[in-house]
Parts: structure tokens; sequence; C-alpha cells
């Protein structure tokens, strides 16, 4: 359900203003890198690029189709690292935060310390 209405609003939504991030990273105080499972096409990445930048705080967006990789810039006191994960899954999507050292987590869970 989530993804045909994702695929309803993407394509009406034009990629066209799309810009690298790295042309627009220069606004953006903080970006986070995120794992994006259930892109099934390049036309997903394109079409959630599109819809994150119309989110207010967002200055960037860029996805690729085949890593199902998204890195956002976006401003934190206009919108929080959360929301950015929680807009994502609302759409349909599984959405994992990556961490330094290249492992992944589920967004919003810590890594437990060894004992």
């Amino acid at each position: 359900m989530f993804r045909r209405r994702f695929l309803q609003v993407m394509t009406l939504a034009t990629a066209g203003g799309l810009a690298p991030l790295e042309a627009m990273a220069t606004g953006a105080n903080a970006i986070v890198t995120l794992h994006v499972r259930g892109f099934s096409c390049i036309t997903c990445a394109s079409g959630l690029d599109t819809m994150l930048c119309r989110q207010k705080g967002i200055r960037s967006s860029k996805s690729t189709y085949p890593d199902g990789k998204v890195t956002v810039g976006y401003v934190p006191e206009q919108i929080s690292e959360k929301a950015i994960v929680t807009f994502i899954s609302d759409l349909g999507f599984t959405v994992e935060r990556e961490h330094k050292g290249g492992d992944s987590l589920p967004a919003g869970r810590l890594p437990q310390s060894k004992r």
C-alpha cells in the first residue's frame, strides 16, 4: 500500500531539479548515510531523492539503486535524523543507519558493548 502511494506521488514529481550532493552540501550542517531496502528500480531511488528534498530542513539527497544507499544533507535545527528515517519508513522502505567501520544497524538502535 505504501509503495503504491509512493509510486503515485513519485511519478508526479520531477527529478530535473535535483543537484549533486556535493553541490548542495554547503548549506547542510549534518550529513547522514542510510541503507534503504525496498528499492525495486532506479525510479524508486530518484523519487525518494525528490520527495526528501521537498521536506523542510533537508538540503540534499543522493540515493543509489543498486547499493540501496541514501546520503542526506540536512539542518539539525529544522529536522532530526529520526524524522528523516520515519519519513522514509512511512513511504514503505526499510531503513538502517550506516555506522563507522561499515557496519549497519537498524536506525535508532545503539550498538551493545562487548562484555
